[in-house]
Formats: structure tokens, C-alpha cells, sequence
């Protein structure tokens, strides 16, 4: 494909990943990347973490201008891509512009859901998901005296967290039974629960917000809950959730589900047009079912599935996905993919930390850590080996991992 024109379409942490890719395994094409945001392609984890503290948008970005220049990498900041034509091989812009390719990838990442709550429209109700979202609620942050958070996944409580180190009083409300609950084991939602609730955070689980409380000016006041109880509060964040950006694709006549549908080469239903990151769902080398995983981690490896096949070294995904949560001192590490697990054993290695290691059908799937950074980074290369691993062989080391990736 030397001489070729690849275009990307999303300028997060996939997008960016793929066309440094492509330039680092030696594609000499053209590369053209298509961003909504205005700016420099930057990271988006720390912004429910470290930039609320420190407000420093500048370390956020991937690379400076130079390397763009320098890797020849047209950029296109606060561009929309609103159609693709597959017959023409083009995208066209919002404006009108039609931007020709001979290979496209989408790396459009996810929204964030908007639930079915009332008043969602008052002064200081914020959502997550950009730079220009957390520079928002940082700002408000600082006056703020009671902050409700409405959902317990990673960026609930990774706010929540934050809020609390600012000694901002934290109210999250939960409508599961447990935190997290879509992404961890029993075990490690319990742990978390009882580390925020020690640290002064108060947490309702299987709990719905109905509607957002007005204070007579159109400012919030805090929520009413589908029984009822109203709880008061001047600065809520609806952290609900997020659904994968796949319009684009389905309007284009590509098979989508939940999220852009492709196969284990990270290939569409058009051999021309690659998805990867949040926005697709792919067969999951172990289990073989589809999944679609919200981690920078996994769109990280799919950029890296998708530019060995552009450059002739096709090799499907197989990657151990892997995610993390900082939530105050508590990090949070997962290896693998637990859904499907039928059995789980949780060890307490040290203050504060935690081991939870599942299994499905005696087989190793998944490990969860809370400060044993050690034992994440064994179980990581345990799951990558493609030997399978037997409890009955952790058993007999007393389910220390260091020690069996030693020995093994």
C-alpha cells in the first residue's frame, strides 16, 4: 500500500495510534486524520483523574505539532465526517468536502448515554467524555459543596474519588446492587465500596434517579429517586454509561450490532473500511463470542492488528485486553475478561490490596487487582502465553502468581 492514502476518521487515542503506526512500520502513503475536537489529538484517561487536579491540558497531548509535521500526518481537527461513500471511496465532511481513500478507518470511539431522567437540561449538570468537559466541571468543581454522581462505573468513581480528595462531600447513586458492576467481580466491588465509604463517600446502590431538582432558577438543587427520596446537591455528573458511535457505519450500509461489526483482522463487511477500538465489536480469541470493549488498551492493540495487515504482515487479534482504574491511592487492574467465570478466589495480600482470580472450567480467564501491580503483570503474561492454566496448578502455589510465572 505505498503508495496508497489511508484516512482515519476519530482522533483519540486509536486513531492517533493508527496513523503512528502506520508510519512507524514503514507505510510511505498518504495518512490523513480526521478529528471533531479542535487541537492536538491528546489522551482521555486522565481526564476524570489527574487533569481535574492539576488542569495542565498540555501534558495531555500524544505529540507535539513537529510530529505530525515531521511523519507527514495530514491532520484535520474540528472536522465531522458525515457520510462515506464506498462506491467513490470518499468521506464527506460536514462542509462538503470529499476526502478520498483508498483504505478508512473508523476509530469513532462512544457517547455518553443520556438516561431517561427529567431536568437533565439545568445549570450544573455535567457529563464527562472530552477535554472540554473536564476543563468545565474542574471549573465548577472548585465551588461546589455536595457533588451527586449518577453511576457507579470507572468514571463515577474515579470522579467521586477526586471530588472527595478536594473535600467536596460525594453522593453516588447507583441503580445496580453493586459498583462496577458491568466490568468486575463481586469481590472487588464490595472492596471498593467499603474503600470509598471509609473515605467519607456516601454510595446508593439499586437506586434510580427519576428526576433532576430545579432550585427556582434553573440551576440544580440536587435529585429526586424513582421512590421518592430526595437528595440535595449542587453539582451533579451523569455517568451513565456510553454507547458505541456506529451511525455512521450503519448508514453506510456496513453490518453493525453492538458497535461496527469485524472480524478477528479487525476487517468490516468492506474489505476497504477497518473499525477498531470502542466503537466495534470482535470475536474474542478465547471465548469466541463478540465483545466490545470501552479500554484504550484494546484500541491501542487493534491499531496495531490493523496496520501489520495494511503493511503486509496480516496476524489476527489476539491480544490479553487489559484495563485500569486510579480511584484516589486504590488502583484497580484487570487482566483478561472475566465474563463467563464459574469460579473466583479472592486473596488479601497485603493492607489494602487485593488478588481476585477467576477461572472458567478449571481454566484460567481473568484476574483483578487492587495494589499488586506485581501480581497484574504475571497474570498478564500467564494469559498471553496461550498455555492454558489450570486452577489446580495455581492451587498448589497457594494462588501466588508471581511465584507460578516463576516457575513455569
Amino acid at each position: 500500500m505505498s503508495s496508497e492514502r489511508v484516512v482515519i476518521v476519530g482522533g483519540g487515542h486509536g486513531g492517533f495510534q493508527m496513523a503512528a503506526n502506520l508510519r512507524s512500520e514503514g507505510f510511505a502513503g498518504a495518512i490523513t486524520l480526521i478529528g471533531e475536537e479542535p487541537g492536538l489529538p491528546y489522551q482521555r484517561p486522565p481526564l476524570s483523574k489527574a487533569f481535574l487536579k492539576d488542569g495542565d491540558a498540555a501534558r495531555l497531548h500524544f505529540r507535539p505539532q513537529a510530529f505530525f509535521d515531521t511523519n507527514n500526518i495530514e491532520l484535520m481537527p474540528g472536522t465531522r465526517v458525515s457520510r462515506i461513500n464506498r462506491e467513490a471511496r470518499h468521506v464527506t465532511t460536514a462542509t462538503g468536502t470529499e476526502i478520498g481513500y483508498d483504505h478508512l478507518v473508523l476509530a469513532t470511539g462512544s457517547r455518553n448515554v443520556r438516561p431517561p431522567v427529567a431536568n437533565l437540561h439545568l445549570e450544573n449538570v455535567l457529563s464527562l467524555r472530552n477535554l472540554a468537559d473536564a476543563a468545565d466541571l474542574r471549573a465548577r468543581l472548585s465551588a461546589a459543596r455536595h457533588v451527586l454522581v449518577i453511576g457507579g462505573g470507572f468514571i463515577g468513581m474515579e470522579f467521586a474519588a477526586v471530588a472527595s480528595d478536594f473535600g467536596v462531600e460525594v453522593t453516588v447513586i447507583e441503580g445496580a446492587d453493586r459498583l462496577m458492576a458491568r466490568t468486575v467481580s463481586g469481590a472487588v466491588s464490595k472492596h471498593f465500596l467499603a474503600l470509598h465509604e471509609g473515605r467519607g463517600t456516601r454510595v446508593r446502590l439499586g437506586r434510580f434517579v427519576s428526576e433532576l431538582v430545579d432550585d427556582g432558577a434553573g440551576r440544580v438543587a440536587g435529585v429526586r429517586l424513582s421512590d421518592g427520596t430526595e437528595i440535595a446537591g449542587d453539582l451533579v455528573l451523569i455517568a451513565a454509561g456510553v454507547a458505541p458511535n456506529s451511525e455512521l457505519a450503519a448508514e453506510a450500509g456496513l453490518s453493525v450490532s453492538n458497535g461496527i461489526d469485524v472480524d478477528t483482522l479487525l476487517r468490516t463487511s468492506d474489505p476497504d473500511i477497518s473499525a477498531l477500538g470502542d466503537c466495534c465489536n470482535f470475536p474474542d480469541p478465547v471465548s469466541g463470542s463478540r465483545v466490545r470493549l470501552e479500554s484504550v488498551q484494546a484500541a491501542t492493540d487493534h491499531a496495531r492488528t490493523i496496520t501489520k495487515r495494511l503493511t503486509g504482515k496480516p496476524a489476527p487479534y489476539t491480544a490479553v485486553p487489559w484495563f485500569w482504574s486510579d480511584q484516589s491511592h486504590f488502583k484497580l487492574q484487570i487482566a483478561g475478561l472475566g465474563a463467563g467465570a464459574d469460579e473466583q478466589v479472592a486473596l488479601e495480600p497485603e493492607a489494602g490490596g487485593l488478588v481476585v482470580i477467576s477461572f472458567a472450567a478449571g481454566r484460567l480467564v481473568s484476574v483483578e487487582t487492587v495494589n499488586s501491580a506485581a501480581a497484574h503483570m504475571s497474570a498478564r503474561r500467564l494469559l498471553a502465553s496461550g498455555r492454558p492454566v489450570a486452577q489446580a496448578e495455581l492451587a498448589a502455589h497457594n494462588y501466588n502468581l508471581v511465584d507460578y510465572a516463576r516457575a513455569v
